[in-house]
């Protein structure tokens, strides 16, 4: 068989995509702010449905959307004829996407929508088409010639990336963030590199603090239970003064061998560093590496003085986060 250069159609298919993408960036007009708007609105669910390719696009399309806050889930154009259909309540949103617009299977679903008068977002390219005129909100694709001439190519990167597009401005116009991010992604690398130090910090009764009026004797009772290998130190008004850790206890009782009757404050490193609960819990690693420390105080950005929580390196390691 005669060696071909397969590059050369792999460049044409790239180029024949970007034509489509720029072709959509062209094309975008009102209808979409108002999609947007009504996506925003919704108190319910966000339903695609497609079929074929369109139907895989659809999938990915609503893992999107659920992904950045916005409650969306795909339904199968043939199982709504057969009582999937009943799965579409009157307050849910719902987007079809097809390139001709006059899919067979997506017919049945058009027509139960506007009977019940269900809000219908079609992605379509085709203006004569049953979808365009049945929607109440038209996102017309623009014609794009198909790589190989006939695969859904150029079509479905089109309709794939228009719904980026929604999910990006629904996100954005919500204020989605990283924390909202980590909460909806709580497994996987993702997901442990955007744990917040609130996420993973021990607090309360986990907490090992005692007062700075306190003698050691006392103190080492709490260092033993709590078994972080660290001491807090606060004042009558509960303000963190300075921490123990096991070192610093080791160095004391080489220079002064009596341990016991000493006062907690008497010990103690004063002004421990912290790091704020909203802080990601890559960065509270980072801070420990940095400073050579193996624990952190956590606090509320409102007040650096008034510990809420403790951040040991093991708990960072343990959530896999690096």
């Amino acid at each position: 068989m005669k060696k071909k250069n397969f590059i050369k159609i792999a460049k044409e298919v790239i180029d024949l995509e970007i034509k489509a993408l720029t072709k959509l960036k062209k094309s975008f007009d009102n209808s979409f702010n108002l999609a947007v708007e009504q996506i925003l609105k919704c108190k319910s669910k966000v339903i695609l449905c497609g079929v074929g390719k369109s139907g895989l696009i659809a999938n990915k399309i609503a893992a999107t959307l659920s992904s950045v806050g916005t409650p969306s889930f795909y339904l199968s154009a043939n199982d709504s004829s057969h009582g999937d259909l009943g799965s579409i309540s009157k307050k849910d949103i719902l987007i079809l996407i097809s390139n001709s617009g006059e899919t067979s299977e997506l017919k049945n679903i058009i027509q139960y929508a506007n009977r019940n008068k269900i809000l219908l977002i079609g992605i379509v390219s085709k203006k004569d088409s049953v979808l365009y005129k049945s929607s109440d909100i038209k996102l017309l694709i623009p014609k794009v010639t198909e790589a190989g001439g006939i695969i859904p190519t150029s079509s479905t990167i089109s309709q794939l990336s228009l719904g980026d597009a929604l999910a990006i401005a629904t996100m954005k116009q919500r204020k989605f963030n990283k924390k909202d991010f980590s909460r909806l992604h709580p497994a996987g690398t993702l997901g442990a590199q955007l744990k917040t130090v609130e996420d993973i910090m021990l607090k309360n009764n986990a907490i090992p603090f005692v007062n700075e009026n306190v003698k050691m004797k006392e103190a080492l009772k709490t260092l033993s239970s709590k078994k972080l290998g660290f001491l807090l130190v606060r004042d009558k008004k509960k303000l963190t003064k300075g921490i123990i850790t096991d070192g610093e206890l080791r160095r004391f009782t080489q220079k002064k061998p009596d341990l016991h009757t000493t006062l907690v404050k008497e010990i103690m490193t004063k002004n421990p560093i912290g790091i704020d609960k909203n802080e990601l819990a890559a960065k509270a690693l980072s801070l420990m590496n940095i400073k050579k420390i193996t624990s952190l105080c956590v606090y509320n950005k409102k007040n650096k003085l008034k510990t809420i929580g403790v951040l040991h390196i093991h708990n960072i390691l343990q959530s896999n986060i690096s």
